[in-house]
């Protein structure tokens, strides 16, 4: 096999590698069981030490090897907040985030969630299907949503460790008529608090949207979702995106 030292006829050296159309790419029509192996492939080593915060069901992990992670999966149904891990300081490899992404699972009235009749499912996957108490100051809407995701973002830069990866599903949504861009918000905010954004992956959902009752369309209905891909930066070398090669 040619190396990056042999050379052609003509003297100059040889590149490395092959040509390949076999890469992963960032955009698939599928499932998240589908797209969530790919991500793991490319960004954390096997035998890594995963918490998967927000469990749910387990649907991300379906199609991933039994034995390729460690794999720590909790969630409110378990007892255990994704804002409040009970995990020491530095301790995981990977932190897997999905948390409700819809500001109509945040209301104050079991009567007014998102998610009845034939959503019930996504319901029972994204939230405890419980109306959000009252808090005198706390966000509501489309800023708890964003509230939430950057709280347990604190506690995943708490318990990782540096050059840790954190995945992160979120989707852009329409809050009381306006557009709201969350991955663009998330991404800039996780930059601010000291993760580097590394990749992104978009799933678009294989199926049409079916809308009930439609009078008016005033913005193009959500069909994608995405898996944000952040590093944990070193504090002491905030410009270095990935660990030291071991001199062993």
């Amino acid at each position: 096999m040619e190396t990056g030292t042999d050379r052609a006829a003509n003297g100059r050296k040889r590149p490395d590698g092959v040509a390949t159309t076999q890469v992963t790419v960032s955009a698939h029509i599928g499932t998240n069981a589908d797209v969530f192996p790919l991500i793991l492939d490319l960004h954390v080593p096997p035998g890594s030490r995963v918490a998967d915060v927000t469990w749910g069901k387990g649907a991300f992990w379906r199609k991933v090897r039994q034995d390729g992670y460690r794999v720590l999966g909790t969630d409110l149904q378990t007892g255990v907040d994704c804002r409040d891990l009970p995990y020491p300081d530095g301790g995981l490899d990977c932190v897997v985030l999905d948390p409700p992404y819809m500001e109509g699972l945040f209301r104050r009235s079991e009567t007014h969630l998102a998610g009845a009749g034939s959503h019930a499912p996504f319901r029972a996957s994204y939230s405890a299907g419980q109306a959000t108490a009252p808090v005198d100051g706390a966000p509501r809407y489309h800023e708890a949503v964003i509230d939430l995701y950057l709280r347990a973002g604190a506690e995943a830069r708490r318990v990782l460790r540096n050059h840790g990866v954190f995945i992160v599903k979120c989707q852009d949504e329409v809050s009381a008529n306006r557009q709201r861009l969350t991955h663009v918000e998330l991404i800039n905010a996780y930059t601010a608090d000291g993760f580097y954004c590394k990749d992104l992956f978009v799933v678009v959902r294989p199926n049409r949207p079916v809308v009930a009752r439609l009078l008016r369309q005033e913005h193009a209905r959500k069909n994608h979702s995405y898996f944000l891909v952040f590093i944990k930066l070193d504090p002491e070398h905030p410009n270095r995106l990935r660990a030291p090669a071991s001199r062993s």
